[in-house]
């Protein structure tokens, strides 16, 4: 191994640590020594690291470990160390030094301690040896809660060390380990700028000169509360050299007489060299100052302390290690602490012994040394003069006793750290050595070659027996395991004891032989002999007269020694009863105070929705309020109109109820109507000739109430503003009864009794709820325990009841029917055979029954009968046109009088009447010969009076019929639509099997045969079977979800198993698992997880590359129909991920607000800064982090709630708007975790990919949408329809039931809506459909509503951007296709109907051999341009490809009197012209809701060969979902598989 040359090592070492001062370099290089670094760096150049800061102490003997490497000896190994201190260290203080040692002796040799070696500050990750208190303890738990743990934080360590027996943890040092005055000018180069002023070579000062400034942030001074006042903050505390300096005036006045003593050289060597600069003067004086301070404390402290000289000096040992051990840190130190007073003496120099102030403006005779800790703005130490009279005084103050004994000072009330603001400084030493590994007290001597000690009794014998019984008592009588501390204590008096005195001189000898500046080196180039020599003479007595400036006689010459006969002896040896009182434990609760503020935090957080919410719900209350407006513009002068005839009052419902605003009109033809607010008629009274009217007046209370009782009707209670308002109406009214000869009859009485005796609606509607179950009791034969419970007044209410007649209104009521309808009038003339305008039980009943058990002949009869309007025995054909206007008007007139009068001239023709113009009743029943059993089953369906509807739809339940509608085969595999009407007797139409049926149990009728199964054996499944089968199939319809679904799943919990498992259990030590394990895991996996879906969500969004894909093979693996619910299948798991996210760091911001410090400051190293105060320094900037999380669950919410189905039914626009903070989104999620609190920003790994397609996708969409095309046509359709054609863009492609988005100009070029194109791909120009359902819409509705005098050129221009795809465009991917469309939902399917067409009239080759197509729409003139588009496909169909179905839902039952009629009408329209009678197409026309189910089943047993089926449904939920469940039924069959996509608007 090739060895340096010393001359090399000096050049080298010169180089590093030579022009090292960027502020004075040039100064620096002209120096003629070679400057000492100030971290303690390249000293020894063959080890640079040797007394370096942060290097590892060096043990003098082998590390005594639990196990061998790093985990400390605890109890029950060791004992306790509270009860330890209690047993070695209690005592009586007051006993004088023996050496007669000074308090600044003691507190000189901190200060030295201080410049060498400083290992206090916490390691991380925190680990801790906590210190269990005795119950009953007198100071830390007096209320025996045995419970109290005092924290104890091991202290910082090399983490090269620790990983072996061989190879045990070491602690580092953080200040350098040489005697270099570190305490004063700071342990690295930055710090001692931080204290200098950079003029004149001095050390910045404050305000005053003799004091330096006030701690900075820029340095990390330590800052504890003050224990007795709890007071903090930075203020009061000074900027010294070493990080504790502070800790009491004591030792903060030996550091302000170093402070001083270096300005004064400064000034001195400025003064004798004007030409030097303020480096060069710096550095002089700090060598200076250095070498004083090495001569006093190993030349004049150590032999004071020691009573042994140190060896003579031979010159520097490069050889030697000088590092600091810790056996020396605890050795030193507890000697130190039996020493300590408990009160330290302030002088002048004339010896006069000065009272002291404390808490409260009380006096003492000294400082108590427990009450001063950390004390900031001291009373006694606001001047320069003070603080001189506080180191005269410790310089006459003789020191505690050198033995075993500590004050309760520092043994019960030293600083105590974190929550507690005491603690045993015994105890903690004791646990600082077990911290250290330190070795036993016997391995101690006979490392150091000292005699063993054979028993408790050898230790010492001025130790009290007691004592040293207590002590042997604890460690079980085991001389071998007592400890180091405790032996080293037990073995001193006077001083130190020899293993003690072995360790202090050991370290002190090596310190200064091992020192390459140390002063009286002559190689290094520092001083001259004479300097030398001029050193070696000043002692800190030189040095308090030239700073304090006092006269010489006043201090002794050795001033760590006070021997008899020096100056200014001290009054008394101070004991603790001559001064105050310590001030107490107190137990800081870091969360007292935060619980509201943390709980109502939380309730704002969780509040955030419901704020959304709520602006969600105002947002969309005035956007409903605009679209009732648009939708009421037309209505507005009508409404006015009819209100204008009308008097306001307040009508009284009844007890219990509320009063509401109604409008009285007396019409012209006796009719009485009442009008809501709305102007909606609530009800008609139709009063007869001569029919008696009774008006009751109340007479008191204002005389504001009338009651108007009408025969038959229930009562009217009307209440007016005033008393003048009710005049007027009674005066109206009176006039109306004279002119239509109605008797009126005037009643006063107070209006407590009106109100009594009126009869309201609730008390009608309980009558006529009794009045149709008795009713359909007698008729279906009904038990009366069937019919219902009555009220226990039975028998007075039954007769009211049957002794009750309907009016007009209640009658068509009750057939759910308006009264003015002529089927109505019909049917209640015919009933009404007394002819008084109402309705008798009896009356009712006759007609009933006929409809519920009549032939079919009494059925045609009583038809014949209500329609014979002139009752001449005959039904003429304006009176069966009549007839058939009646039934049409249930269907909103879906028929015009033109098609009704042909539907009328070929029945007649078809039978045989065409020559007549009268029917006789055999005639009539003879053209409905057809039909009978279609009669047979035909009712009268009645849905029950006011409240008692329910009761009597119970009754009336089983005798309601479902109809059912499929596809038979046919010999030639032609499939033909079977007819939804009840089929022939015997003869089921078009070869189709029989429909299902159900009646009533009394029906008199044969049961007509069941619906036929599958013509296919079924093979009976056992319940496991069937469900496995389910399985399987919905596994088949859903595989390419469940894959894709499955795979992103995975990831998700992948990256936060990943994080999760890396963060709690093996991410580097930091602390934080320990701490909030469920905390760190939740947020830290939740974090990436989130990260992840917010990322790859967008892909769901890039329309223009799906369209793209689903065209490549990638379409058979991913289903990318499914795009959008994959996007809110992602959405809502990010959501609660972020909500598990957020109760995460709710968690962790709980635990680690109780948490300490010290504790933080290992965990988040770059947010908190430890300086030993209760909440530390915070990193600026770091409360953004909160507040961006804060932000993100504002947008969350918002984006959510605005995006739910009921809001964006209301309000596309806000969900647009707000969907559009997505970038303020993905902004705050890169700053959230910008902060990098626990880990370096990882979002943008997930986000970059995801965020650069999408880009690129929003590019391609940009290009498309700011060019401008023009409306060709526009048109307005019923039912809220506008029809636009407009220029097909150039180069424009797509494929029928695709979509696009357009935005109008004339309603703002920002808001896009999508629609479906109902052009053809083969057409010249593009078209869409759009209803008005929303204010966009709407508005769009009214902007082309305008005669456009210029043709295209008046309308406004469209931006378009798509096409895009869906589901619906693979229509021609299955053999055979069903397409459902509801309402506006059968846009997508006019062009692929067009699209079939055309391409079949072409020829083209398409897999697709057969398309059904079911409308569903409440009547057919809704959608009647769909009707056209229906009858170009059929006139252009000649292969048979397309199967249409029409289902019209706006229809009564399916066998009531007049949905049976109809049915006749168009089988009878559908035979003889083959088109349906409402559409005018060759259609089939169903009435009522199309059965899916059924209907499926047909199609298995039509197309067997036919593997796959493709379903494609588009309209309200309602129906998608039908078709869903009938799907999934049918799917559970073993025969051809239904795939379902669908579309909901």
């Amino acid at each position: 191994m090739l060895r340096a040359r010393p001359e090399t090592l000096m050049l080298l070492g010169a180089l590093l640590t030579g022009p090292l001062d960027p502020a004075g370099s040039q100064d620096a290089l002209s120096l003629p020594w070679e400057v000492q670094r100030y971290d303690g760096w390249f000293n020894n150049l063959r080890h640079h690291e040797r007394g370096a800061v942060g290097c590892r102490l060096q043990r003098r003997v082998p590390a005594n470990y639990a196990d061998g490497v790093y985990q400390a000896l605890q109890e029950p190994q060791l004992p306790n160390p509270r009860r330890l201190s209690d047993a070695a260290t209690n005592g009586t203080a007051g006993l004088p030094s023996l050496r007669n040692r000074t308090v600044l002796g003691v507190f000189f040799g901190y200060h030295v301690l201080s410049d060498v070696v400083s290992v206090e500050t916490p390691g991380c990750p925190a680990e801790f040896l906590n210190i269990r208190i005795p119950p009953g303890d007198l100071v830390f738990d007096p209320d025996q809660r045995g419970d109290v743990v005092l924290p104890f934080q091991r202290s910082r360590w090399d983490p090269k060390t620790g990983r072996s027996p061989s190879n045990p943890r070491d602690l580092t040092n953080q200040v350098t380990g040489w005697l270099d005055g570190s305490a004063i000018y700071g342990s690295s180069h930055s710090w001692s700028d931080a204290l200098r002023s950079f003029s004149g070579g001095q050390l910045a000062s404050g305000p005053d000169p003799a004091f330096p400034r006030d701690s900075q942030k820029a340095l990390p001074m330590w800052a504890a509360p003050d224990p007795a006042t709890g007071q903090s903050g930075p203020r009061g505390l000074y900027a010294f050299g070493a990080e504790r300096g502070n800790r009491e005036p004591f030792l903060q006045a030996l550091g302000l007489l170093w402070f001083r003593y270096h300005n004064l050289c400064a000034q001195r060597l400025a003064r004798q060299h004007s030409d030097w600069g303020d480096e060069e003067l710096f550095q002089h004086a700090r060598k200076r100052v250095i070498a004083t301070y090495q001569n006093i404390a190993v030349y004049e402290w150590l032999p004071s302390f020691l009573q042994k000289t140190p060896p003579e000096y031979t010159g520097y040992r490069p050889f030697l290690d000088p590092s600091i051990s810790p056996e020396f840190v605890v050795a030193s130190e507890q000697f130190f602490s039996t020493m300590v007073p408990p009160g330290v003496y302030m002088r002048n120099a004339s010896c006069h012994f000065r009272k002291v102030l404390n808490k409260g403006f009380q006096s003492s005779q000294a400082l108590r040394v427990c009450n001063n800790y950390w004390i900031r703005e001291n009373p006694n130490l606001n001047s320069t003069q003070e603080v001189n009279e506080l180191l005269l005084g410790m310089a006459s103050q003789i020191s505690e006793l050198e033995d075993r004994i500590v004050v309760e000072d520092l043994r019960d009330y030293w600083p105590g750290p974190g929550k507690f603001s005491r603690t045993d400084y015994v105890a903690s030493s004791i646990q600082r050595g077990r911290d250290m590994g330190l070795p036993s007290y016997s391995q101690a001597l006979l490392a150091f070659g000292l005699d063993i000690p054979r028993n408790w009794s050898d230790l010492n014998p001025n130790v009290d027996p007691q004592v040293l019984k207590a002590t042997a008592a604890l460690y079980n009588q085991d001389l071998s395991q007592l400890e180091l501390l405790p032996g080293g204590l037990l073995e001193s008096h006077g001083d130190p004891g020899p293993l003690f005195s072995a360790i202090v001189l050991d370290q002190f000898v090596r310190l200064r032989d091992g020192d390459r500046y140390w002063f009286e080196n002559t190689r290094n180039g520092l001083f001259s002999k004479k300097e030398i020599e001029e050193i070696r003479n000043t002692t800190l007595r030189d040095v308090l007269v030239a700073v304090i400036n006092v006269d010489p006689s006043a201090l002794q010459p050795n001033v760590f020694v006070w021997h008899k006969g020096a100056p200014c002896p001290q009054p008394n040896q101070l004991t603790t009863s001559d001064l105050p009182q310590c001030a107490p434990l107190t137990v800081l609760d870091f969360f007292e105070g935060s619980s509201p503020g943390f709980a109502i935090t939380i309730i704002a957080l969780c509040c955030l929705p419901l704020v959304s919410l709520l602006l969600s719900g105002v947002v969309a209350y005035f956007r409903g309020r605009e679209r009732k407006k648009l939708q009421k513009k037309g209505k507005e002068s009508v409404k006015k109109e009819a209100a204008k005839d009308g008097v306001p009052a307040m009508e009284w419902p009844g007890p219990k109820e509320s009063s509401s605003p109604i409008i009285i009109q007396l019409l012209p033809d006796r009719c009485l109507q009442v009008l809501n607010r709305r102007l909606t008629v609530l009800r008609v009274v139709q009063l007869q000739p001569l029919q008696q009217v009774n008006l009751i007046l109340s007479s008191n209370r204002g005389c504001r109430t009338l009651l108007l009782k009408i025969p038959k009707e229930y009562d009217l209670v009307l209440l007016f503003s005033s008393e003048e308002e009710r005049g007027a109406f009674v005066q109206q009214l009176r006039g109306f009864c004279v002119r239509w000869a109605l008797g009126l009859h005037v009643a006063e009485m107070s209006e407590k009794e009106l109100l009594r005796k009126a009869v309201t609606k609730q008390q009608r509607e309980r009558i006529l709820e009794i009045f149709f179950r008795h009713l359909f009791a007698q008729v279906l034969d009904i038990n009366q325990a069937d019919a219902g419970t009555l009220p226990l007044d039975s028998s007075q209410k039954v007769r009211e009841a049957l002794t009750c007649e309907l009016s007009r209104a209640e009658f068509a009521e009750s057939l759910g029917l308006k009264p003015q309808d002529m089927f109505v009038e019909s049917m209640f003339s015919l009933a009404d055979k007394d002819g008084n305008g109402y309705l008798s039980f009896r009356e009712f009943l006759d007609i009933l029954v006929v409809f519920m058990k009549g032939s079919p002949e009494d059925k045609s009869r009583l038809m014949f009968t209500m329609y014979d309007l002139d009752e001449n025995g005959f039904l003429s054909k304006d009176e069966f046109f009549t007839m058939m206007r009646s039934f049409i008007e249930i269907s909103n007139n879906c028929l015009s009088k033109a098609q009704l009068a042909e539907v009328v001239e070929s029945m007649f023709r078809e039978s045989g009447f065409q020559d007549k113009e009268e029917l006789t009743w055999e005639d009539f029943h003879f053209m409905l010969r057809d039909h009978d059993s279609e009669l047979r089953f035909t009712q009268l369906c009645v849905k029950g009076g006011g409240g008692g509807g329910e009761c009597i739809r119970d009754i009336f339940k089983q005798n309601i019929s479902c109809r059912v509608s499929f596809i038979t085969r046919t010999p030639g595999e032609r499939s033909h639509p079977q007819g939804l009407g009840p089929p022939a007797s015997g003869a089921p139409e078009l070869g189709g099997p029989g429909l299902k049926k159900r009646f009533g149990k009394k029906a008199a009728v044969p049961i007509p045969r069941l619906y036929t199964e599958a013509l296919q054996e079924k093979t009976q499944r056992g319940l496991l079977a069937q469900k496995l089968q389910q399985y399987k199939r919905f596994v088949e319809n859903y595989r390419r979800h469940i894959v894709c679904v499955a795979i992103f799943s995975a990831i998700s919990v992948g990256v936060f198993a990943d994080r999760a498992y890396y963060y709690g259990f093996v991410s580097p030590p930091s602390g934080i698992a320990q701490t909030t394990l469920v905390g760190i895991i939740l947020s830290r996996g939740t974090a990436a997880s989130v990260s992840f879906m917010f990322s790859y969500i967008l892909l769901t969004m890039c329309r223009n590359l799906i369209t793209f894909l689903r065209e490549t093979f990638l379409n058979r693996y991913v289903p990318f129909d499914a795009a959008v619910d994959f996007h809110r299948w992602i959405a809502m798991a990010a959501v609660v991920l972020a909500i598990l996210h957020s109760a995460g760091h709710a968690v962790n911001v709980y635990i680690f607000s109780v948490s300490p410090l010290s504790l933080l400051a290992c965990i988040f190293p770059n947010v908190f800064v430890n300086d030993g105060s209760v909440l530390g320094k915070v990193s600026p900037g770091t409360h953004r982090v909160g507040m961006t999380g804060v932000l993100l669950l504002l947008v969350l919410a918002i984006m959510y709630v605005f995006a739910s189905h009921h809001f964006r039914r209301r309000s596309f626009r806000g969900f647009w708007l707000t969907h559009h903070l997505y970038i303020l989104l993905y902004a705050l999620l890169i700053i959230h975790g910008s902060y990098a609190l626990i880990q370096l920003p990882t979002f943008h790994i997930y986000f970059l990919v995801p965020a650069i397609i999408y880009g690129g996708d929003k590019l391609v969409s940009l290009s498309r949408k700011k060019v401008e095309i023009s409306v060709v046509k526009a048109e307005l359709l019923p039912s809220g329809v506008t029809y636009l054609q407009f220029q097909r863009p150039q180069g424009f492609e797509y494929k029928s039931g695709q979509w696009v988005r357009i935005a109008c100009l004339a309603l703002g070029t920002t808001e896009y809506h999508p629609f479906t194109l109902t052009s053809a791909p083969h057409e010249d120009t593009l078209s869409l459909h759009i209803r008005a359902v929303g204010p966009w819409t709407t508005r769009l509705r009214e902007i082309y509503s305008a005669p456009r005098g210029n043709g295209c050129a008046g309308y406004p221009k469209l931006y378009l951007d798509g096409p895009f795809g869906e589901g619906h465009q693979e229509w021609h991917k299955f053999e055979v296709s069903v397409l459902v469309g509801g309402g506006i939902g059968v846009t997508p399917f006019a062009s692929i109907l067009k699209d079939l067409v055309f391409k079949s009239s072409l020829g083209s080759q398409m897999l697709c051999k057969k398309i059904y197509f079911i409308w569903v729409t409440r009547t057919q003139r809704q959608f009647e341009w769909l009707a056209d588009i229906i009858r170009e496909v059929e006139e252009n169909d000649h292969q048979d490809l397309v199967s249409v179905h029409i289902y019209i839902t706006q229809l009564a039952e399916k066998f009531d009197l007049r949905t049976t009629m109809l049915y006749i009408c168009e089988r009878h329209f559908q035979k003889v012209l083959n088109r349906s009678l409402f559409t005018g197409l060759r259609s089939i026309t169903h009435f009522g809701r199309p059965p899916f189910e059924p209907f499926f089943n047909s199609l298995q047993e039509v197309h067997p060969q036919v593997r796959k089926i493709g379903v494609f449904s588009c309209g309200p939920p309602g129906m998608t979902k039908n078709v869903e469940k009938a799907c999934q039924l049918v799917n559970r069959q073993d025969q051809a598989h239904f795939v379902h996509h669908y579309e909901n608007f």
